[in-house]
């Protein structure tokens, strides 16, 4: 099948090898699993200049121009020949981490990965994350896909500094409106991030957000990835430091959370809001949350309740037995632990853990890496030892 064009623009060339071989090893495997999906990003750059962006811990943020590190066809075959693929059931990410897939030179290629994964009969959820424009045409595409279950997540944060956030908001806000107006097959969910206390977490800020939540199937809020390699690009470029240190996890300090609930809670006819991408994702479609995050009630406290009953009735605790020998295929070592919370392994990286989270709607919980209660997973700034003991 050949590529598909828009506007007559050519396909965007493939990088030569010898160059591909020079980039880090995580940013030329093109194939990453996360806990929303196993992630295909086989076309890096970006002309977005987003500061916060991931692109930093891959060492390419320079890289402006996107390419592709193999054709899309190539790309759709070494996704659906991953081991940890499985068909009908692996929820999927295309181009989150290294380029906007609707800049105007890349959404061909997502359109063409798309239509292949579509004639394949695949039921997969699939998420596409995007801050750039999105026109009526596009939706149209969108909507031609008869098998996927897809998603369009618009990022959009209203942050007013320009050294943060030079892509105005506005763009984003648009795209939000013209994709929901347009839905038919499709879905879009408004992701409302990186929130950062005192940056974007206005009064002004939550109403605009609670007013774009009406143009959204589901809206999903969440805080700031900030590692060290992005904290040291705010340095270099006198920027604003957000936090004072670094965290593995998503910074999402309690007091901003609870601003964004109590001005949610007080009045109706606001969209449904949700803490984790899988659960907002779930809701517009209508389905259980494929994390199970039902398991972590403290988390489904703002949720629909037609959507705690769905996710109620799919939860269920696996056998120890199964999960073990899965387990221990994988790599686990030490005891392995079912509570009413989560699986609790050791020894295994953040893939294995995702495959066995997915496969059992069930959450897969490290114990070297204890998840807090009503942090949800997030990072330790910004909240005290008051909010309750340590849970697995």
């Amino acid at each position: 099948m050949s590529t598909p064009t828009i506007g007559n623009r050519r396909p965007l060339p493939i990088l030569p090898v010898e160059q591909i071989t020079s980039l880090k090893p995580e940013l030329a495997d093109v194939i990453e699993y996360r806990k929303s999906g196993l992630s295909l990003n086989w076309i890096i750059g970006c002309p977005l200049n987003c500061g916060y962006c991931v692109r930093h811990l891959f060492e390419n943020y320079g890289m402006k121009v996107p390419r592709r590190l193999m054709s899309d066809e190539d790309a759709v075959n070494r996704l659906v020949s991953h081991p940890y693929f499985r068909p009908h059931k692996t929820p999927i990410q295309l181009l989150n981490r290294a380029t906007d897939p609707m800049l105007l030179i890349v959404k061909p290629h997502l359109f063409n990965v798309l239509r292949q994964l579509d004639d394949r009969g695949l039921t997969n959820h699939v998420l596409v994350i995007t801050r750039w424009r999105v026109t009526p045409e596009d939706c149209a595409v969108l909507n031609s896909f008869t098998h996927l279950r897809l998603t369009v997540l618009v990022t959009h944060s209203n942050i007013q500094e320009p050294k943060i956030e030079p892509v105005n908001s506005n763009i984003a806000a648009k795209s939000l409106r013209t994709l929901y107006e347009h839905a038919e097959r499709y879905r879009t969910v408004l992701y409302w991030r990186p929130i950062v206390p005192g940056l974007n977490d206005s009064a002004a800020d939550i109403a605009r957000a609670r007013e774009l939540s009406k143009s959204a199937h589901a809206t999903v809020f969440t805080g700031l990835f900030f590692r060290k390699e992005i904290a040291a690009y705010y340095e270099a470029h006198n920027m604003p430091m957000p936090y004072e240190e670094t965290a593995r996890r998503k910074i999402m300090p309690e007091v901003a959370e609870q601003r964004i609930l109590a001005a949610f809670e007080r009045d109706s006819g606001w969209g449904a809001l949700f803490r984790k991408t899988s659960c907002g994702e779930a809701y517009a479609h209508g389905e259980a949350d494929y994390n199970g995050h039902f398991g972590i009630r403290e988390l489904c406290e703002i949720c629909p309740p037609e959507q705690l009953a769905r996710c109620e009735a799919a939860w269920v605790k696996p056998e120890l037995t199964t999960v073990t020998q899965q387990a221990r295929e994988l790599g686990a070592s030490g005891p392995i632990d079912i509570t009413d919370r989560a699986i609790v392994v050791e020894g295994l990286d953040e893939p294995p853990r995702y495959y066995l989270q997915h496969g059992f709607g069930y959450q897969c919980h490290d114990r070297a890496k204890p998840h807090h209660h009503r942090q949800h997973g997030r990072a330790n700034i910004g909240w005290t030892a008051k909010n309750g003991p340590t849970t697995p």
